[in-house]
């Protein structure tokens, strides 16, 4: 990846086109679970989502993997959609783009307060 790709953000775009046209040859009960996984895990991304590229692309393929094997949603990701996001992402306790926001805004708040105290 070069400078301007990095800038632009072309390289996310390319990206993110391969996952919607690899998602949409999956039946639908697969699609419906992509769509799951995408809302549950945009929360840990950084502010451009880089960072769950690789993610993204490990649990498509999982799913692609899955429904050459002829098993069933249920089989592969259980119930609990919310909490396999939570363990790819890394695990309960794992930051997302709140948290880190919120300490920066702490942080910043912190230091003008002690400018105040000078």
């Amino acid at each position: 990846m070069n400078f301007w790709e990095k800038v632009t953000g072309s390289d996310l775009t390319r990206d993110w086109r391969a996952f919607e046209a690899r998602a949409e040859a999956l039946p639908d009960d697969y699609q419906a679970a992509w769509g799951q996984i995408i809302a549950h895990l945009f929360p840990y991304g950084d502010f451009t989502g880089r960072n769950l590229m690789p993610i993204l692309d490990a649990a498509l393929g999982l799913l692609e993997m899955a429904a050459a094997d002829g098993q069933s949603v249920q089989e592969v990701l259980g119930d609990d959609i919310p909490g396999f996001c939570t363990a790819l992402a890394g695990g309960e306790g794992a930051r997302t783009y709140r948290d880190r926001w919120r300490e920066q805004l702490n942080r910043n708040v912190a230091k003008k307060l002690s400018r105040l105290g000078d």
